[in-house]
């Protein structure tokens, strides 16, 4: 037998598994139940830029592979007050993208909703997970980090707001990397223009246009950690979202009719595992983040 050894990466795979203990345990601190993901289903994240459906028929039935859980975290809601899920995402984006370091065609994201809870309260969550987990894995992780040559930081909370006009307006239109490589420390954008955004993402009554949503940039270039928000959930409201966006209604009809049933104000986010490994052990790509990558366009990964 053939043993296949590589110190750097057996150094991540521990990080990242460290990575996931610890923001398990945190969650279930807090009140969180962990729910099993779903990987097939007929409604799935529509996304605001280019990917390929994964569709597949499924019985004699159109069913797509999950880009993210966001509508089923929603759902959840009703039955439970708060969840999270380690959710495996399929989402095969052009093929330029496998060259920028941070894409996968295949990634997992730490899915996390709350029932009534407003953007500050999901933002203070965020916070404390994201700290928690630095804590973590500089606890038991401290020979990883050292082979890997990283001196990790653990940056003070509340992090810094920006708005994206005050971003766009600082960085330009696509702010992302140089908004990320001015920082040290990390820092939210917030107030995203309703145009950028989904439809389930929830527009400030006292604002219209704007959406009351939020990403985490990482620091020293490594772009965006998580994304998130508050959820509309009225039913009128997201049709006329959809409407707006020129989505079809009957795109959503399963995900609608347990709308009009009734569900539960939101709020939450996801987190790639793999780019918050790659952040935490300062490599170059998500690539080097997880055991059988798939990048988009690439073709020939097991």
């Amino acid at each position: 037998m053939h043993i296949h050894t590589d110190s750097q990466l057996i150094c991540v795979l521990k990080v990242k598994s460290e990575i996931i203990r610890t923001a398990g345990v945190y969650l279930r601190e807090q009140g969180f139940i962990e729910i099993l993901p779903v990987i097939l289903s007929p409604i799935t994240d529509p996304l605001h830029h280019e990917t390929y459906d994964g569709a597949i028929d499924y019985y004699g039935s159109p069913y797509k592979l999950t880009k993210s859980m966001i509508l089923h975290k929603q759902i959840a809601l009703r039955t439970v007050p708060k969840i999270f899920c380690f959710s495996p995402n399929v989402r095969m984006e052009p093929a330029e993208r496998a060259s920028y370091g941070r894409y996968l065609a295949e990634f997992v994201q730490l899915d996390l909703e709350a029932r009534d809870a407003t953007r500050d309260d999901i933002m203070r969550i965020g916070e404390r997970l994201f700290l928690s987990i630095l804590d973590g894995v500089k606890d038991h992780c401290a020979e990883e980090l050292g082979f890997l040559n990283r001196d990790l930081k653990i940056p003070d909370a509340p992090f810094t707001r920006i708005s994206y006009r005050e971003a766009q307006e600082k960085f330009g239109r696509k702010f992302d990397d140089a908004l990320s490589a001015s920082l040290t420390t990390p820092s939210w954008v917030i107030d995203f223009p309703r145009e950028v955004r989904e439809f389930y993402d929830r527009q400030d009554p006292a604002r219209p246009g704007v959406l009351l949503d939020m990403d985490l940039i990482y620091p020293d270039g490594y772009a965006e950690a998580l994304s998130g928000g508050e959820r509309e959930h009225e039913l009128e409201s997201i049709l006329q979202r959809l409407k707006q966006d020129k989505i079809d209604p009957q795109r959503f009809a399963k995900y609608l009719s347990v709308v009009k049933e009734g569900i539960p104000a939101s709020a939450g986010f996801g987190i790639g595992i793999e780019r918050l490994t790659r952040y935490i052990c300062g490599l170059d790509s998500v690539a080097e983040a997880r055991l059988f990558p798939k990048l988009p366009g690439v073709i020939g990964a097991i």
